[in-house]
């Protein structure tokens, strides 16, 4: 304790000492004397405190006891070396509880070799991949496309009968199921394309996000701009799905400083190199993209699957709204449900219909005139039913029904025989 306070004291009155001599110095010396003069006291401290320094550290060095030539720490057999706490793992080693490797993800997937005369059952097989929920979630959310699914069972299919192989040590190229989809808008393209979860379920992809993308996305302004940004998407879809929606806008045939032909010669490179570790969806009208391929034969043969959409029917529309509405917790009563059905044979007829999305649109102006309804007679008492529950009124207000009657009207005097 005598020590620290007179180490303390004689710092007190070093720096008394040389406040003092600032002052006197500043007062009776001119200030480029001082400036020079105060210079070389600086230099003169620091080289002191270096030296002061090395020398502590030296004596420290040479006063520790020397180890005995040979000599190794002892430790009980079997026993590993403690870490200090906070130290950093030493390379090639992992933290307790973290994350693994790519590698080591893989090798904790290797499973035993089974016996040629043991046998599997798919069944079971399936239930361990937990992929039920998968086609659940698609048959809630797609109603018809019949074909669209098949092809969805039949590549679920592959890779299940994949999986069960790879466990008798049959093991064959992985497929290829780089993707095009065609059709109208609404069709369900975007939403089978959330089948990345089903690839990585079934061990195709490492981590089953999707990943969206268009033309702004890939294709850069000037030059030098698309191969960092095809490059940049490329490397948030790596594991999963990407998603290119509207594929033939990335080509311009007829702009020659279109930088497109760039980025699509990127993605065929990464398409045949890396096939294992990414799948590619096209999408996009059939005619525009059956153009798009035309110009570029090298994607076309890059893919595997083309998909085509369809129209949705009339009864299938139906079935959509009532599936919309249901998962809102509301419903059509019957009046309201036979005007929506005329409201769809209408829309069907007009341009830019888009299928589902002109379904949902429909239903949310009807969602908004049902509740100024209700609010326009705030008196009332109003029940749940009558919370959930739209009317044909809620319907037959759309603006189209408007449009229609002078057409119906021409239609009809068109019809009508010369007097």
């Amino acid at each position: 304790m005598y020590g620290l306070k007179l180490k303390y004291a004689k710092s007190s009155l070093l720096i008394v000492a040389s406040l003092i001599a600032i002052i006197l110095a500043f007062s009776y010396l001119p200030h480029a004397l001082l400036a020079i003069v105060g210079g070389l006291v600086f230099i003169l401290g620091v080289s002191y405190a270096l030296g002061h320094n090395a020398w502590k550290q030296t004596k420290d060095i040479g006063s520790r006891p020397q180890r005995a030539a040979g000599a190794r720490p002892q430790r009980a057999a079997g026993a590993r070396p403690s870490r200090a706490a906070g130290a950093r793992p030493q390379r090639g080693e992992r933290k307790s509880g973290g994350r693994k490797s790519r590698a080591e993800a893989r090798a904790s997937r290797k499973v035993e070799i089974l016996h040629p005369e043991e046998t599997v059952t798919l069944s079971a097989e399936r239930e361990a991949a937990d992929i039920e929920d998968v086609f659940s979630s698609l048959d809630n959310q797609l109603v018809g496309l019949v074909p669209v699914k098949k092809k969805v069972e039949e590549i679920a299919s592959l890779l299940l009968v994949d999986r069960v192989r790879h466990r008798f040590g049959l093991d064959a190229p992985r497929p290829n199921l780089h993707m095009c989809f065609t059709g109208d808008p609404g069709t369900g393209k975007t939403t089978v394309a959330q089948m990345a979860d089903l690839l990585f379920r079934l061990g195709y992809l490492e981590k089953g996000h999707l990943v969206h993308a268009m033309r702004d996305d890939l294709v850069g302004e000037f030059i030098g701009h698309t191969a960092p940004k095809t490059k940049r998407t490329l490397e948030r879809a790596m594991g999963g799905v990407l998603f290119i929606d509207e594929a033939y806008y990335l080509y311009r045939a007829g702009d020659s400083k279109d930088y497109g032909q760039e980025c699509i010669d990127i993605l065929l490179q990464v398409m045949e190199n890396d096939r294992d570790k990414l799948v590619v969806i096209l999408a996009g009208y059939k005619d525009r993209m059956d153009v798009f391929f035309e110009s570029n034969p090298g994607m076309s043969s890059r893919i595997a699957h083309h998909l085509d959409f369809a129209p949705y029917k009339l009864d299938e529309l139906v079935a959509i709204g009532r599936a919309m509405l249901d998962r809102s917790a509301y419903y059509l009563s019957a009046d309201a449900e036979m005007a929506f059905r005329d409201y769809l044979t209408l829309r069907m007829g007009q341009p830019r219909f888009a299928n589902a999305r002109s379904v949902r649109n429909e239903l949310e102006r009807t969602r908004l005139r049902h509740a100024f309804r209700l609010a326009a007679e705030p008196e009332l008492s109003r029940s749940k039913d009558d919370l959930m529950r739209l009317e044909a009124a809620d319907i037959l207000a759309s603006p189209l029904f408007a449009l229609a009657e002078p057409v119906s009207a021409i239609e009809e005097s068109a019809r009508r025989p010369p007097r």
